[in-house]
């Protein structure tokens, strides 16, 4: 007979399975959910372009942001542009290319001088990039940006004004909007606010939006966990939440998500992704909860995202409010 563990591992297998032949997200469209989905409509160009700029950016943190890169030349230069044109007044961004050979070094290699640390050696894997990315930086506040998503204009001072304005807060995060290959608009991920007992068992949170105090990093341990290849970013958030750390979802969107045939498979995560999420929710009591209670909580959630997601779409007619 299974034990507890191995059963939990079996099922989240088996619902891994159930993503690839896609029952879940036929499910998903057909009651109007959003969230889980990456092809939503057909493509188009941004609904938001742009973050509504402010005045009086006095005395804003430090911002430290890593890039951990290997063979994406057709996407790099634009995500590290999408940063650069930022001109954030105190950035450390930080490139950690893991010695590829599709071109990607010489793109790197035309940003040298720009306000970017091109930094070219063999790694471990994308935790492992991380590390050594962060290791090189001082910023008092955090965030990482995959070499083929994007920043929207003003991103970087949202991200500094809100966190100078609320000190008590460790970690925020936004919404997303998912483009293709070719940079066009295919879908958004509006969130309906912060629920820190869903996270315990479904993580949501989309990584490129999310940004965090140096103090809640160093509380962890100052590293992301180098073991783990598909719910790194997921892990460094449950640490977050055992260390106390004081959550904000804000309601913008500033993260964009590409999605885009040379990603981690479907495959890959049915093999592994779901072995590490079964040890995840182990570790950090994400199945203390039946089964029934999760299902009713995780389905309350995505009803209050359907309602949000409704109103992001009336608010498209009036773009000032982002």
């Amino acid at each position: 007979m299974l034990g507890s563990s191995q059963a939990a591992g079996t099922l989240l297998a088996v619902k891994a399975r159930l993503s690839v032949w896609g029952l879940g997200l036929t499910l998903r469209r057909l009651l109007g959910v959003r969230l889980g989905r990456l092809h939503q409509y057909l493509p188009h160009s941004l609904s938001v372009d742009h973050i509504k700029a402010e005045v009086g950016d006095d005395d804003l943190p430090s911002i430290a942001l890593v890039t951990p890169s290997f063979n994406q030349a057709r996407f790099v230069g634009e995500t590290i542009r999408s940063v650069v044109g930022q001109a954030y007044p105190n950035l450390e961004y930080v490139v950690q290319d893991a010695c590829s050979t599709d071109g990607t070094v010489d793109i790197l290699r035309t940003f040298v001088g720009k306000g970017v640390d091109i930094r070219i050696e063999p790694d471990e894997g994308q935790a492992d990039a991380l590390n050594r990315g962060f290791s090189r930086t001082s910023g008092e506040v955090m965030g990482y940006l995959n070499s083929d998503d994007l920043l929207l204009p003003g991103t970087l001072q949202f991200v500094g004004r809100f966190f100078r304005d609320n000190p008590s807060v460790d970690v925020i995060y936004g919404n997303r909007l998912i483009i293709d290959e070719n940079g066009l608009e295919i879908g958004r991920w509006i969130l309906p606010g912060h629920d820190p007992q869903l996270l315990r068992f479904v993580d949501y949170v989309p990584q490129e939006s999310m940004f965090w105090r140096r103090r809640i990093w160093d509380r962890v341990g100052g590293r992301i966990d180098a073991n783990l290849h598909f719910v790194l970013d997921w892990d460094l958030i449950l640490r977050f939440v055992g260390a106390g750390a004081v959550f904000r979802h804000v309601p913008g969107l500033f993260g964009v998500f590409r999605v885009h045939g040379r990603q981690k498979s479907q495959a890959d995560f049915i093999v592994r992704g779901a072995k590490e999420m079964a040890g995840l929710k182990r570790r950090h009591s994400g199945l203390d909860l039946s089964r029934f209670d999760r299902v009713a909580h995780h389905w309350r959630y995505l009803l209050e995202h359907r309602r949000a997601d409704a109103a992001f779409e009336a608010g498209l007619l009036d773009k000032d409010w982002l």
